[in-house]
């Protein structure tokens, strides 16, 4: 349960949240409620989306701080500015907030899109259903159908989707407190069912998955994983049509060690597979990640390495991952358009014959 009063605005919370920092350590769930604020559909927002971070008097790690705010919390996205790199990180981006500011790597830039309800459910080749975007900050989930399956729930006491999410959605009823729910039901999971308020969802629509200059057929995906320049560009015969930063597998661990395995796979490659969301899962226990709706995936190595849509941090530029292209979700979404084959929204899902689709040439420099 996430306590917020309406009689205060978000500023007048986010000061009493700064002024009762102990009260805070004691009591991280005192946030702001993503799904029950009076946000502007226009304003731009942040979701903190690593454990906590601190709100700073200057972008500087070391300047003052004013105070704690914990994972979910959201705040205002006043303008991204240039500031202080903090030791062992690779970015200068900080966020300016109406009450100081914060680590631009540490906040998923989001938005509060409510939407109406759709209330007749399209027919599709395997029955009722639809794929949908979570556009607001988070939604909380209510299980339909216990036990917990799926690894990452087995630790989440309140189980969340969050913005730019895509899932698969295939009935509705109405709750008993009045409001719209849609069933979330995993087409590629593990077998968890839940029911979510309906107001998080955008249907995806034609213009989502319309193709990106189809009838170009010298295309190429070229990926520089080098740990100092961390981008991704798209080529129409050899002309550059699209770039944007990403981050590609890291492979040091905590005790800074080089693991070759976790880096991105250098070398020619072609797409495989392509689906509009995905249940990834992978890693070995205590080092593993389970994580649903990753959406845009486009599959590259016969490893499950794959670029897709990114929502756990904010830090493009930066290797992070283990072996995949992380890359934000409107980037994801572009290059899955572009990438060949076309995937149509019925199944939403397509796996590649040989010899592939468009060719992903992934590239490391060192030294």
């Amino acid at each position: 349960m996430y306590w917020y009063s309406k009689k205060f605005s978000r500023r007048d919370l986010l000061k009493g949240v700064i002024a009762f920092g102990g009260a805070m350590t004691l009591c991280p769930w005192l946030t702001v409620n993503a799904q029950g604020g009076d946000w502007s559909e226009s304003e731009k927002l942040g979701r903190v989306c690593s454990g906590l971070v601190h709100i700073r008097s200057k972008p500087s790690i070391n300047a003052e701080s004013l105070g704690i705010l914990y994972e979910d919390s959201v705040v205002a996205w006043l303008r991204e500015i240039i500031g202080e790199i903090p030791g062992g990180r690779m970015n200068a981006r900080w966020v300016e907030t109406p009450d100081g500011y914060i680590y631009a790597s540490s906040l998923q830039p989001v938005k509060y899109r409510p939407n109406g309800l759709i209330d007749d459910m399209p027919e599709t080749s395997i029955g009722k259903g639809f794929w949908a975007e979570v556009t607001i900050p988070y939604v909380d989930l209510i299980m339909a159908n216990p036990p917990k399956r799926s690894p990452w729930l087995k630790d989440a006491l309140n189980p969340r989707l969050y913005y730019s999410q895509v899932i698969w959605i295939d009935d509705l009823k109405t709750g008993d407190d009045g409001e719209s729910y849609y069933r979330v039901n995993e087409r590629y999971g593990f077998g968890d069912i839940f029911w979510a308020n309906a107001k998080a969802f955008r249907p995806l629509n034609a213009d989502d998955l319309k193709p990106i200059s189809p009838e170009v057929e010298n295309k190429r995906v070229y990926i520089d994983a080098t740990t100092s320049r961390q981008y991704l560009t798209c080529l129409e015969d050899e002309r550059e049509v699209f770039y944007c930063k990403i981050a590609s597998g890291a492979k040091w661990n905590t005790d800074g060690q080089i693991v070759e395995s976790w880096g991105t796979p250098p070398g020619v490659h072609r797409t495989w597979r392509k689906s509009i969301s995905t249940h990834m899962t992978g890693g070995t226990t205590g080092g593993g990640w389970d994580i649903p709706g990753v959406g845009w995936t486009v599959l590259f190595s016969g490893t499950g390495v794959a670029i897709h849509s990114t929502f756990w941090h904010n830090d493009y530029g930066t290797p992070l991952s283990r072996g995949c292209v992380n890359v934000k979700p409107e980037d994801a979404q572009w290059i899955f358009r572009w990438t060949m084959p076309v995937v149509e929204s019925d199944p939403g899902d397509i796996t590649i014959p040989m010899p592939g689709g468009t060719l992903i040439d992934v590239r490391e420099f060192r030294g």
